[in-house]
């Protein structure tokens, strides 16, 4: 499997310094470039792009998968199988709620894998996934 390049991803949010707090402080992401509507962040390799807007958007949709009502609309990063481990103990550190708690979903098939869903300050679904083989990320 080869190295992808970082993509780049822009979301709404209602509050730029409650949201620099949870992607900082909360997730451990580098502030990059800023301005007064919006604020880049290295999101474990990756950039996102937080824009301030006036008006928050709607609740969305979830999709049953193996069990779980999951966020149609979310986001995240597949880490390696420690730092998703790591990522687990510092979020459970901090207190921080869980939308799906930390698990493993489809064990015994293709595509095994840990996985868990946060909700950032403005309601983005955050996903962080991991397999402890990477040849099952892309798995049928």
């Amino acid at each position: 499997m080869t190295q992808a390049p970082p993509f780049h991803l822009a979301f709404p949010v209602s509050d730029l310094e409650a949201t620099r707090r949870f992607y900082v402080d909360v997730l451990g992401c580098r502030v990059g470039r800023k301005a007064d509507r919006w604020i880049d962040f290295d999101f474990f390799g990756h950039q996102i792009s937080a824009h301030l807007v006036d008006e928050p958007g709607a609740v969305l949709p979830t999709n049953p998968v193996d069990g779980k009502d999951v966020p149609v609309r979310h986001f995240g990063a597949i880490l390696e199988w420690r730092a998703w481990h790591a990522l687990v103990e510092r979020l459970r550190g901090l207190g921080v709620a869980f939308l799906i708690e930390p698990h493993i979903r489809f064990v015994g098939e293709p595509g095994e894998q840990a996985t868990l869903f946060v909700v950032d300050p403005s309601g983005h679904a955050l996903e962080f996934k991991s397999f402890q083989d990477a040849r099952q990320i892309f798995a049928t």
